[in-house]
């Protein structure tokens, strides 16, 4: 969430970092502005109010004192309509102060200048590519054959137990899986990240500091009885362990790293793009997060985007790097780099990881500080995907099927204590 001074005191950036995402609600931008002169006016009004409540108060002692007392309780009478005029400017000072946040919460964070203007993935800058994909798919099978062939996947079970979109894993398929998330995090913690096992289900507190509520709230899965929802990422739960939190300046950086499952209710997602693995309602992912200074940030985002890269590199995989621009970011971004692998069998390329820098907008909503030199300010969170594992299952076998099996990379073949399907 922006600050509403940082709004107030750079509308005219913050009007062209908006048009960069070809956001259309400008004018919430001096709806803010508004809602915050509001607040402020009645603020102002009701420390008026007290001010002379208090000093009447003051006075009917002295007038009581000194016989006064007809004086005395004019001024109680006075004190009276105070009360009742103060009780109405707080009603009014909390229904500004409502609407100042709701009306923050609608707007998105402002991209990074090196972030495009852009209205859809068309415009996403190709920043590096590992391998020409020319050819790489001739008489490939998809994987979802592949897995019915070997006996790896079974998606029609997964249907029968719980609906389109939570799929079984069977025997080298499970172990495949099992494999990988070790290998993520195993090189996540050689990376200096520290493993966390959080809950997975947060509160709407949580949900709030992060950036899912409310932009997201219809894809959430949520727990009516319990007022809680399944995490879509483990960026939610983890993140959250800093809420309300002020760090000192030598806890910085925090590097925390997190496997879970993850559930998407992926509301509006039909067609050929949804078969097989490439789109789930229920799927496991390693996360990153890291919590730094200001000044440091947009290294440590490369610095994210070079470990998910040497990820890849392990993997064998034919993959490439986008700098999204402003219209295909997330809400919370200020600049994100998006990860693809190429699917042999269906010649596409899939998302397999998203790194990006939210700056202060998700801090902000967390209220998480630090101070230095006696000062407190926001510190910038940050989040990636190393890695996300449908996807990567999918290129796995996809591109290295060959006609009697398929071949395992041998880093993940260590894990898996198999070289080939």
């Amino acid at each position: 969430m922006l600050q509403v001074n940082f709004l107030r005191e750079n509308k005219e950036r913050v009007i062209e970092g908006l048009n960069k995402r070809n956001f259309k609600q400008l004018s919430l931008v001096d709806d803010a502005i508004a809602a915050d002169d509001d607040r402020k006016k009645y603020q102002f009004e009701l420390d008026k109010n007290l001010t002379e409540m208090n000093k009447i108060s003051k006075e009917i002692g002295i007038l009581m004192k000194d016989g006064k007392k007809d004086e005395a309780e004019s001024a109680k009478a006075k004190t009276a309509e105070f009360k009742e005029n103060s009780q109405v400017l707080q009603q009014k000072l909390r229904d500004a102060e409502v609407k100042l946040q709701e009306i923050l919460y609608l707007i998105p964070n402002i991209p990074y200048e090196k972030v495009v203007a852009g209205t859809s993935a068309d415009d996403n800058e190709i920043v590096y590519q590992s391998h020409d994909v020319k050819g790489l798919g001739e008489g490939a099978i998809p994987h979802w054959e592949l897995a019915k062939k070997y006996n790896l996947i079974d998606f029609e079970l997964g249907v029968k137990i719980a609906g389109a979109g939570f799929p079984v894993y069977l025997g080298k398929g499970a172990r495949l899986q099992r494999a990988l998330v070790q290998y993520f995090l195993d090189k996540n913690v050689d990376a200096g990240y520290l493993e966390v096992n959080p809950p997975h289900v947060v509160n709407e507190a949580s949900g709030y500091g992060t950036g899912q509520l409310p932009d997201k709230e219809g894809q959430m899965y949520f727990i009516n009885e319990d007022n809680l929802y399944l995490i879509p990422t483990a960026e939610v739960p983890v993140t959250n362990i800093y809420r309300d939190v002020l760090l000192e300046e030598k806890d910085l950086p925090i590097k925390n790293t997190a496997f879970s499952q993850c559930y998407r209710r992926e509301a509006g997602s039909y067609g050929a793009h949804v078969r097989g693995l490439n789109r789930l309602h229920q799927f496991e992912k390693v996360e990153i997060v890291r919590i730094e200074k200001p000044e440091n940030s947009y290294a440590a985002l490369e610095e994210m985007v070079e470990h998910v890269k040497g990820i890849l590199t392990d993997l064998e995989l034919p993959f490439r790097i986008l700098r999204l621009c402003g219209g295909d970011m997330g809400f919370t971004s200020a600049m994100t780099y998006d990860f693809e692998v190429w699917s042999a069998a269906q010649e596409k390329w899939l998302e397999v990881s998203s790194v990006s820098n939210f700056e202060t907008f998700q801090a902000n909503r967390l209220k998480c500080r630090f101070r230095a030199d006696g000062k407190t300010q926001l510190v910038h969170t940050l989040n990636g995907s190393a890695m996300a594992l449908p996807r990567i299952m999918a290129a796995l076998l996809e591109n290295n099927q060959t006609e009697d099996g398929i071949k395992i990379p041998a880093k993940i073949a260590e894990y898996a204590r198999f070289e080939k399907i």
